[in-house]
């Protein structure tokens, strides 16, 4: 009897936990976070949409965007809730050097994403497939990819999505990446609305352990708010002015330095110096003599048409129709180029070894530079300077390191704004008005 009793006990008890043990043995583990499913990438981003519309409303008004009405905050605000997005939440970026990028967002109600999707289709060529036993839309005309889950929404382009898409569907909660933890932790920029961070493996050979951009626009230009810092010292200093061509209106490269590089020269190991070492070797340029040479200001600017005179033979028939070859001047149109440096004793060992390696030749009274047109050369104690055209350029005092180049049109400028042992600040303005010409996006 006791051993029935036992027995009912026994298994009362055991009915008993199994009811109350059975939520957590057959519980569904929570979803990973969205910042789970980020895959790394060379640049990592952040940004506030609804907050980088109003930004930049002023510049898409002053641009007179036919569009400009559909990117103002309350039409994204709108339509994001429409389709369940939540865009009070950040959205993330990834980029690749090789040309692919992405974006995760974060979902409140997945159920209205299908309507979204469903009127993207009336405009764009959509198709949906199967990756990994996930249903993936596809816009075979631009290669990207859309997918969504319960609280987040992929958007990639690239030829990678296989990688990409396994990495976010099968993330693992709290598996957030080392670099995605490294960059979100960052107080940098923190209070920005889009922000950028590089991983970029061109940038740590050189020794750079962080690099960031921020956006800070206005009605004319994109601008990006740069941070570089650096593992070891930056063994240079800025000078308060040195010697500087006066900038062209038609420049379309420039670059402009001022530095102390006493203390760089020294330092044979530095990532930096060990960079250009590689690069003077690659190019066959004797760095290391120029270097020696250099004393901190450089100045070069490309741009426009100089008219330059240039002797040639012409072949005439005289009187008695003999054949005389005649030397004749003409004046022809070459590209403006001009540079200028400031140097050290050093600077003749240096010119004669450009001389030897076939950089720098003689032709007539002047000189070229590889195949640069021909060049006026003037070299004194302290500067060194070359120039094509026969008006040499306006030298000034100049404080401000910067470089410009121009791609398509654009005319991209990067300004050094201040520099510390390890930090670096600076800005990256890009115009948008010849990128809105280029896309056709300029109203009429």
């Amino acid at each position: 009897m006791a051993r029935k009793i036992l027995t009912i006990i026994f298994l009362a008890v055991s009915l008993g936990l199994s009811l109350y043990l059975r939520p957590y043995f057959f519980k569904k583990p929570p979803p990973p976070r969205i910042v789970d499913r980020l895959p790394d990438a060379d640049f990592l981003g952040k940004a506030n949409l609804l907050e980088l519309a109003r930004e930049t409303s002023s510049m898409m008004y002053y641009h007179k965007i036919p569009f400009r009405d559909f990117t103002s905050y309350e039409f994204i605000l709108g339509q994001s809730k429409m389709y369940g997005l939540n865009l009070q939440k950040p959205v993330y970026i990834f980029g690749n050097e090789r040309g692919d990028w992405g974006a995760l967002l974060h979902v409140t109600d997945s159920s209205k994403m299908s309507q979204g999707i469903d009127r993207i289709k009336n405009f764009l060529d959509i198709r949906d497939t199967i990756l990994f036993d996930t249903k993936v839309w596809f816009y075979p005309a631009e290669k990207t990819y859309l997918h969504y889950g319960k609280n987040y929404l992929l958007v990639y382009r690239g030829k990678y999505i296989n990688k990409v898409l396994d990495h976010v569907v099968n993330a693992n909660l709290y598996g957030e990446s080392k670099v995605w933890r490294k960059f979100l932790s960052k107080k940098q920029f923190s209070k920005e609305n889009l922000v950028i961070f590089s991983n970029w493996k061109k940038l740590k050979e050189i020794g750079f352990k962080t690099a960031m951009f921020a956006h800070d626009s206005d009605s004319l230009s994109f601008n990006l708010k740069s941070y570089f810092y650096k593992n070891s010292p930056f063994y240079f200093t800025q000078k308060t002015e040195g010697i500087a061509i006066r900038t062209l209106a038609n420049a379309t490269r420039s670059l402009e330095l001022h530095l102390n590089i006493d203390e760089f020269k020294k330092h044979t190991e530095d990532s930096l110096m060990i960079s250009m070492m590689q690069f003077g070797k690659r190019i066959g340029f004797p760095m290391m003599d120029f270097l020696k040479a250099w004393d901190g200001d450089l100045s070069f600017v490309e741009g426009g048409i100089q008219k330059v005179k240039e002797k040639y033979v012409s072949t005439e028939l005289d009187d008695e129709f003999n054949v005389l070859e005649v030397e004749k001047t003409r004046e022809i149109e070459v590209p403006g180029y001009s540079l200028v440096m400031s140097t050290t004793p050093y600077s003749s060992v240096f010119i004669n070894r450009l001389f030897q390696k076939g950089i720098l030749r003689k032709d007539g009274n002047q000189f070229r530079v590889l195949f640069s047109p021909l060049l006026h050369f003037t070299q004194t104690k302290s500067m060194i300077r070359f120039h094509s055209g026969q008006i040499a350029p306006v030298l000034i005092n100049g404080n401000q390191s910067n470089v410009v180049w121009t791609n398509k049109g654009t005319k991209y400028s990067f300004y050094l704004d201040s520099l510390n042992t390890h930090e670096l600040f600076g800005n990256l303005k890009i115009p948008v008005e010849g990128f809105f010409k280029r896309n056709r996006l300029m109203a009429n």
